[in-house]
């Protein structure tokens, strides 16, 4: 996989939760995958609710300290700050497919960070927002997404051919 995979708050928790252990197992692998390959991306917001998930509603939960560690950790993917730009490009999303205002922003989120793969389960597994592949990660293996998100990032990097360039020409008078 060459381009950046965000990550939801859900897999982080089910990283962390020995309630489901084979989805802990899955979450952990993908995890452990992105942060060997320093391709895990994920926002401001989704660091906030994986903060007070861990501390309020996990059980067992964590104390506080060490749920900041992990999320002071997490901030090494540089998470995508709640600004200007991602509120606009979140109610774009929010009208635009319909969903609500928390996972717009997390759709927004991964496509200012250049994602194309969203690993959550709390959107429709294999939906395609703008260039980006919403996909539950205990339905689609590492190995997958590397040959399907591959192809896919070279070929949204591929420039336009044809009428808007000779069109641009024209309107400069050349």
């Amino acid at each position: 996989m060459t381009g950046p995979v965000f990550v939801d708050t859900n897999v982080f928790l089910y990283a962390r939760d020995r309630r489901d252990p084979s989805k802990q197992a899955a979450a952990s692998v993908w995890l452990e995958y992105l942060w060997r390959e320093q391709l895990g991306r994920t926002s401001m917001q989704v660091l906030s609710e994986y903060y007070v998930n861990l501390t309020r509603k996990l059980v067992p939960g964590l104390p506080p300290d060490e749920a900041w560690d992990d999320v002071r950790a997490l901030m090494h993917w540089k998470p995508q700050p709640g600004d200007e730009s991602l509120m606009m490009r979140g109610r774009e999303i929010e009208r635009r497919h319909r969903l609500s205002w928390w996972d717009a922003l997390v759709v927004a989120a991964a496509q200012l960070q250049g994602c194309v793969l969203l690993l959550t389960e709390d959107l429709q597994d294999g939906r395609d927002y703008g260039g980006v592949a919403a996909r539950s990660p205990f339905s689609t293996s590492i190995g997958e997404a590397e040959a399907r998100y591959v192809a896919m990032s070279v070929a949204v990097r591929q420039p336009r051919r044809g009428r808007p360039r000779a069109a641009a020409r024209s309107v400069s008078g050349r």
